[in-house]
């Protein structure tokens, strides 16, 4: 199945006996089955109609009991297993044979994150029809997002707002829809969230801090680079998130750099990277003040960096040390 597959059946109403919702991206996963569960029960019937379990702590015979009970009063009953990557193995296997021949008066919806499809309920649960992954979101998917977000409050977002909001937030999607949602409160009755009005909603936030910080790393400007870092320590931005996001940065940066040592024209260097006009003449000064070489050598700081400070280095002394020899040209 597939995510307009699931809008026509919500909006029609014609709803599968069973879903299963999981992947990597969990927040997409919960609201898939949120906005399932509210169309498929009847509102004022809610009470009687709809029961939630948590894998860790039902029982199969509750869930089974449950999927089997006819509706009252309504068309319809909705049972939903969340966690259910956490139901215990007995659980999983009592609900095997319901996979095979489910209520057609019940709605069942499984959410997981993290499901192990090793497992024969999982592999058969896998098989249903309502079967949908939400796959992580990478940094050239989130635009787009950010856009269809936009859209739901009858907003539109320029290129350069969403382009700064996606790097300012990153893939957290909850936190994205949630700026968004600020966003289009901020504007009012205006219809376009430009990148002023990001900026506005946005500035207080950590990942502002590592915005500034990646831009003052890639103009080679040493003494902004540490005094933006000790604030985003102090504030207790984690060392690991940090790195994260400049290696977020300098990957765009190494591409701008290989383009440009191909000849190739800036317009098009911004058509095939999706860079908005906006941040183009920035990232080219950033792009001419580092070699190829000097990005590869970075990139691996960067993951020296991270495998050091999962296994015990200090956090500062780590940060401090990549941040002098990227801006002094001494990387190589």
């Amino acid at each position: 199945m597939t995510e307009q597959d699931l809008e026509k059946q919500i909006k029609t109403g014609a709803f599968l006996p069973v879903y299963f919702f999981y992947g990597e991206e969990p927040f997409l996963a919960e609201r898939a089955g949120r906005r399932l569960m509210e169309k498929a029960v009847d509102p004022s019937m809610k009470d009687f109609n709809l029961n939630i379990y948590y894998g860790a702590d039902c029982k199969g015979t509750e869930v089974l009991d449950t999927s089997q009970t006819l509706p009252m009063f309504s068309e319809r009953r909705v049972v939903v297993v969340k966690q259910a990557d956490k139901l215990p193995v007995p659980t999983q296997e009592g609900l095997m044979p319901y996979l095979a021949n489910p209520c057609p008066e019940t709605c069942l919806i499984f959410i997981a994150a993290k499901a192990d499809m090793r497992r024969k309920f999982f592999a058969e649960l896998k098989k249903q029809q309502g079967t949908l992954e939400f796959k992580k979101l990478y940094d050239n998917k989130l635009s787009p997002f950010i856009n269809s977000e936009a859209s739901v409050y009858g907003k539109k977002i320029d290129s350069a707002g969403a382009e700064m909001l996606g790097f300012m937030v990153g893939n957290n999607l909850q936190e994205l829809v949630s700026q968004i949602e600020k966003a289009a409160l901020y504007v009012g009755e205006r219809q376009l969230i430009g990148i002023d009005d990001v900026k506005a909603i946005v500035s207080q936030s950590k990942n502002f801090t590592a915005f500034e910080l990646a831009r003052f790393i890639g103009e080679k400007d040493l003494a902004r680079a540490i005094a933006t870092l000790q604030s985003m320590l102090q504030n207790g931005e984690e060392p690991i998130m940090i790195l994260g996001a400049l290696a977020s940065h300098f990957r765009r940066i190494w591409r701008i750099r290989e383009m440009l040592d191909q000849k190739m024209a800036t317009a098009e260097i911004g058509k095939q990277l999706k860079i908005s006009p906006y941040f183009m003449p920035e990232l080219l000064v950033q792009a001419k003040k580092y070699s190829v070489r000097e990005l590869e050598a970075l990139f691996n700081r960067l993951y020296q960096g991270d495998v050091g400070i999962k296994t015990g280095a200090s956090p500062a002394t780590v940060l401090h040390s990549l941040l002098f020899d990227a801006c002094s040209g001494t990387l190589i």
